[in-house]
């Protein structure tokens, strides 16, 4: 019973940290990475509409339009928006995510009181650029500086910060040993059981039953016994590996709800997308584990109760008696 609540209770906090942990590492640490996984969002309607919206309130701010404001910031903001449906805007939005990377980790891993942001001014550089090329009135108003998408507040950037730190140390150590663990869980629990059904003991204990027919049936019973044993602890590393991807799953969103409430409402839509492209990989993790567990868990448990091992003792017992010998001594997982 102990076995049975340890194993499954230990992979389930294991897998989450082994994946954020590599998550950390091979990711958010590394740039090309971070890009691949945020370029995409260069076609996203809510990162469009963030980014139409952050540089045109922005430029507002530059211009006195008196009784038209309404007209020109909605005429300005649609010029933006269809910059943002271009190649250009594309190869902007990766340079800016190539050079906002660097700030995204030093954010991560620096001193108290900075929020994670990405720093728009290669983008709004980019549309000026074009958008003055093209006699979009007001254009060389829209201020290249001071514009940009908060990822995660300064308040929740603080509580997050250790936990990087922590996640960043372990790299991918923890899911190292997470597969270790799983691993001598299994072979562990076949030697045992195999120990234990060799002992002295019961009828092959007594004097003068040392020949070769309880020799053999003794080994039979190890071998049965440690497959069986093996084949119960291979379930159990199943379901523990699903209960993770499980608790995975329940983290990634927890953790968006708790970084999205505390961004600006007009930036939410983009940050959430962002976070979303970002955190792609670890939904993937989580039901590519899901169901990899839970498909090694089912089979264990069939090849168990089927007593799919019970074959080669079986044939070796055949092959050693005889043709008449009927095989009922034979031991097979599921008989008690």
């Amino acid at each position: 019973m102990t076995l049975s609540v340890v194993v499954p209770v230990l992979l389930a906090v294991l897998v989450p940290l082994s994946a954020l942990s590599a998550w950390v590492d091979l990711e958010i640490d590394d740039t090309d990475r971070y890009v691949a996984a945020v370029a995409p969002l260069a076609s996203d309607p809510e990162v469009r509409t963030t980014v139409a919206d952050q540089i045109t309130d922005a430029t507002m701010q530059q211009i006195d339009a008196g009784p038209i404001h309404d007209v020109v910031r909605n005429f300005l903001h649609q010029a933006v928006l269809s910059f943002t449906t271009t190649d250009a805007f594309q190869d902007a939005w990766n340079a800016t995510n190539r050079t906002a990377h660097e700030a995204v980790t030093a954010a991560l891993n620096g001193n108290t009181g900075e929020a994670v942001t990405i720093d728009l001014a290669p983008v709004t550089e980019r549309i000026k650029k074009n958008l003055k090329a093209d006699g979009i009135p007001f254009a060389d108003r829209i201020p290249v500086q001071h514009t940009e998408i908060t990822l995660i507040s300064a308040e929740r950037a603080d509580q997050l910060r250790q936990t990087f730190r922590l996640l960043r140390a372990g790299s991918v150590l923890p899911a190292v040993g997470t597969v270790v663990f799983a691993v001598l869980t299994v072979v562990v629990a076949g030697i045992a059981a195999r120990t234990r059904a060799g002992r002295p003991g019961g009828e092959h204990g007594a004097a003068g039953t040392g020949d070769a027919r309880n020799a053999r049936d003794r080994a039979s019973t190890r071998g049965t016994a440690g497959t069986e044993a093996a084949l119960a602890a291979t379930a159990l590393v199943g379901l523990g590996f699903a209960l993770g991807a499980v608790v995975l799953r329940v983290v990634v969103a927890i953790a968006r709800n708790r970084v999205l409430a505390g961004v600006p409402a007009g930036q939410t839509g983009g940050a959430a997308a962002v976070y979303d492209a970002l955190t792609g990989s670890l939904r993937t993790t989580a039901w590519t584990v899901l169901g990899a567990g839970l498909a090694v868990a089912l089979c264990a448990v069939l090849a168990r109760r089927g007593g799919v091992p019970a074959g080669p003792w079986r044939a070796r017992r055949a092959s050693a008696d005889g043709p008449g010998h009927s095989g009922s001594r034979d031991c097979r997982i599921g008989d008690d």
